[in-house]
């Protein structure tokens, strides 16, 4: 039987898992030189913003919150296990990385920033900077 190869690939065979990986990183796309970014919600509630990252099978131990020059940074690291136990893979699509990403936080109040993590997402309660209004004062005419 034909196979469907589309125009211009110079592979000899088809091969099913590589296609639907390469169809997944053109959708979703990739940053961070390759690793991929994970998702995130931002809710504002009013006098804090509440932050919600996915971050699966992190360990509480292996996910950094770094904040620089008003710049928070999410970073988590996976690391390969190296047991002998483990059976013979046929496909592995549960990678070991680093994935990160940066926030502004300019106008946050950094001190105040609390976090959780529970069932794989990443809670931060990120209280707003409260704006000053600059004092009036009538000055005399002399």
């Amino acid at each position: 039987m034909f196979e469907l190869i589309p125009f211009g690939r110079t592979h000899t065979s088809f091969d099913p898992f590589r296609e639907l990986d390469e169809m997944e990183r053109a959708f979703f796309g990739s940053n961070n030189n390759g690793r991929v970014a994970f998702r995130t919600d931002v809710i504002d509630t009013g006098d804090a913003f509440k932050l919600e990252a996915e971050l699966p099978g992190f360990k509480k131990e292996d996910i950094k919150l770094d904040v620089e020059n008003d710049v928070l940074t999410i970073s988590a690291e996976r690391h390969l296990d190296n047991d002998e136990k483990k059976p013979n893979f046929i496909k592995r699509e549960r990678f070991y990385g680093s994935y990160s990403r940066s926030f502004d936080v300019s106008g946050i109040q950094v001190d105040g920033i609390t976090a959780s993590y529970n069932d794989g997402i990443l809670s931060l309660n990120m209280p707003k900077k409260v704006e000053t209004m600059p004092a009036t004062r009538r000055l005399e005419i002399q």
